[in-house]
């Protein structure tokens, strides 16, 4: 009788546990599936961990904590004959896989089989398919990780000690951190520093005969008498009074019309960058928030009559590629669903992504696992934040499989006295497409809407009135968390799995304060990247940090040797490092005697720095534990109360300048006062960068600020030194 052969038992190794029930119900018996809950090694965090005189060979240890759960997986591994390591489909995932064979001891098992296997999505299908086309470890993946992580550990570890000697305990600097900190600070400058300039918009409410309702037709510029039309900017107001009297004695009569068509394209489907960007948007979620609920979806979320099912592909991905597979399913489903019409005669419609050379086209877009399953059939089955990303999701993959929106536009076009020129811009949808689906906020519609009556060139047009208003151009705006990582995306710093964690880092570090979504440098923000700028520009500079990332890509895709970049990265750094000690004198920003007297004990007390900036303390702590708001008074009096006006912060962090009387008086300005009056309105000057500008918005004065002749005496004596 012929021998029963004896099945091979298996197990497979994630990194999340929610994704050991999501994976164990696709195989079958003689699979087992565990965790490995993330990293299980990495460098000390007593010491560099990198030896920079022995070829830089990194040092890597057992995670603390992480013993028991590793003697369970040995267990589990002695009784296994295959071992499939199964960690996130990224750079991360394949280091924390190497990892795992040392942590293991793997190599030291010839009579095991050791693979590595990737999926991007967690179905059946996807997971069995990874089975069959099991690989080896690739070191060019595990290398561009760990040179990130040693090239990060060397900034962290090298520039840290020096803030906490220069300014206070507790504070780091990270590679990318310390990059993106300095795009905020940057912003910041550049909106302080920014002068309004004063611009005016002339509309003019125009009826055609047996009409009610007016139309609006926005001014544009001359006639020239050869009939040719030139833009005119409007920037003084008495310009404009003496065009509006014109105007009002003015016979207006259609120019002519221009009716075409424009065809919306879908948009693409969404990326890491794109999904944080539009769920701040549109669900007002931190990028945190996003990536912790994209997470749940992708690892899988008991839903009734499914089981445990993912909802989403992998999530952290620039790539907007989609599979075949996924495109012929959402066809199907959008031709039974909406009709044949929705689809694209040539394919997808979608835009083309136009970043394609910092794209890592390793994973698909983030897309639903299923397509037919849709939102409205599992609303009432998903906690309401995971039901509105997943939508978010779904609509976007969808929508970017549809064929175009086609629109009618019409350009109308107006004469006054065949002089001035006047314009209006329509719209009407003749077919609504990917629209049906998706709306894709962030196009701006810059049209007026349709028209609300047929016009025909040379008709006359009356009237009703002239509406000038004046305006000032605005500062760009501040970051925000869904726009800073756009631009981090933009200047190619980071990577999709590093743009949540960075931001979160310097807000946590109180270096950035964010309030109603905009994000405000702190006093300690200021601090740090101004120490970095000085010390250590290249580190804090986008185009150096970008220039890094494509050397990790280079290492991932076997061109550059790990240890060429390391071994040109650190003798700088050590060199920058060094010099900075010297060079760098310690920030008087915390433990300074005040004038204040604490009113419980008589001490001087002194000026302190909390996470939320600075504020006056009794010495004599702890027997005294007095603590008050520290304000820094500027020498400038409060307009309405004559009592001085002290810088101050909100509870976030953001400077502004109020009142010390305050809440009694609720002066309150975001520049700086400079004690000087408007000599056309009266009202304060703000400091704006070398100008002043008058804090009365409707007078917009602006002015030269007074020379300091004392400054200007010494910088003119440094440059003779120098």
């Amino acid at each position: 009788m012929a021998a029963v052969k004896k099945r091979k038992k298996n197990l497979v190794i994630v990194e999340s546990p929610a994704k050991v029930k999501t994976i164990r119900k696709f195989l079958g018996s003689n699979y087992d599936v565990a965790a490995s809950n993330g990293h299980v090694r990495d460098l000390p965090k007593s010491k560099l961990g990198v030896d920079v005189e022995h070829d830089y060979e990194p040092h890597y240890i057992t995670i603390r904590g992480k013993g028991e759960l590793l003697a369970g997986l040995r267990k589990q591994v002695k009784k296994a004959d295959r071992i499939y390591l199964a960690t996130d489909p990224d750079r991360e995932g394949e280091a924390i896989s190497w990892h795992l064979i040392y942590a293991l001891k793997l190599d030291d098992m010839p009579d095991k089989e050791v693979y590595r296997i990737t999926f991007n999505e967690i179905t059946k299908k996807a997971v069995t398919e990874s089975l069959k086309n099991a690989r080896e470890i690739d070191m060019d993946l595990v290398n561009a990780q760990q040179t990130r992580r040693i090239l990060d550990r060397m900034v962290g570890y090298r520039i840290s000690p020096l803030l906490w000697e220069k300014v206070k305990r507790g504070l780091s600097a990270g590679r990318v951190q310390s990059a993106a900190l300095r795009m905020v600070g940057d912003r910041e400058d550049e909106i302080s520093s920014f002068i309004p300039q004063e611009y005016w918009t002339v509309d003019a409410l125009l009826t055609a005969q047996g009409h009610k309702k007016p139309l609006c037709f926005h001014y544009y510029g001359d006639i020239s008498p050869e009939g040719k039309t030139q833009k005119r900017e409007l920037t003084d107001g008495a310009e404009v009074e003496k065009l509006k009297k014109e105007l009002e004695q003015a016979s207006f009569a259609v120019k002519d019309i221009k009716v075409s068509e424009r065809t919306r394209k879908p948009p693409l489907p969404f990326t890491t960058s794109t999904l944080q960007q539009e769920a701040s948007k549109s669900l007002n979620f931190s990028t945190q928030k996003t990536m912790r609920i994209a997470q749940q979806l992708y690892e899988g979320v008991e839903i009734k009559g499914h089981g445990t099912t993912a909802l989403i592909t992998y999530l952290r991905t620039d790539s907007t590629r989609i599979s075949d597979e996924a495109k012929e399913a959402a066809a199907a489903f959008i031709g039974e669903q909406y009709g044949e019409e929705y689809l694209p005669e040539n394919g997808s419609a979608a835009r083309k992504e136009s970043r394609e050379g910092k794209i890592q086209d390793a994973h698909e877009a983030i897309r639903p696992t299923d397509v037919t399953l849709q939102p409205s059939q599992i609303k009432d089955l998903l906690p309401r934040d995971q039901f509105r990303l997943y939508q978010l999701i779904w609509k976007r993959f969808v929508a970017g499989q549809m064929s175009g929106a086609r629109y009618e536009m019409t350009q109308v076009r107006v004469s006054a006295d065949e002089k001035h020129l006047f314009t209006l811009s329509a719209s009407r949808v003749l077919f609504d497409g990917f629209e049906s689906v998706y709306r894709d906020d962030m196009e701006d519609n810059k049209d007026d809407g349709t028209l609300r009556f047929p016009l025909q060139k040379d008709t006359a047009l009356s009237l009703d009135t002239i509406d000038a208003k004046r305006h000032f151009t605005q500062p760009a705006p501040h970051y925000t968390e869904a726009s800073l990582v756009r631009a981090m995306e933009e200047e190619g710093i980071g990577r999709p799995s590093t743009y949540a964690p960075t931001i979160t880092t310097i807000m946590a570090r109180h270096y950035v304060a964010k309030e109603n979504k905009n994000l405000y440098m702190t006093e300690l923000g200021e601090v740090v990247n101004g120490i970095m700028k000085k010390s250590f520009p290249s580190i804090v500079d986008p185009r150096f940090t970008a220039n890094m990332e494509s050397l990790l890509d280079g290492i991932a895709d076997g061109e550059v040797k790990w240890k060429t970049v390391v071994e040109n990265f650190y003798p700088d750094l050590d060199d920058a490092v060094l010099q900075a000690e010297k060079d760098l004198e310690k920030v008087k920003i915390a433990d300074e005697e005040s004038d204040e007297i604490c009113e419980l004990c008589g001490r001087r007390m002194v000026i302190k720095y909390g996470p939320h900036g600075r504020f006056l303390a009794c010495p004599g702590f702890p027997e005294c534990h007095n603590t008050k708001p520290y304000y820094e008074k500027i020498g400038v009096a409060c307009p309405k109360c004559g009592k001085d006006i002290v810088e101050r912060k909100t509870r976030k962090g953001r400077k502004y300048y109020g009142c010390i009387d305050n809440p009694a008086c609720d002066f309150m300005v975001w520049q700086k006062p400079s004690g000087i009056n408007c000599p056309k309105c009266g009202g304060m000057m703000l400091e704006k960068g070398n100008r002043l500008v008058c804090m009365n918005e409707e007078c917009g004065h602006v002015q030269e600020r007074p020379r300091d002749e004392e400054a200007a005496d010494v910088k003119t004596e440094e440059k003779r030194e120098a």
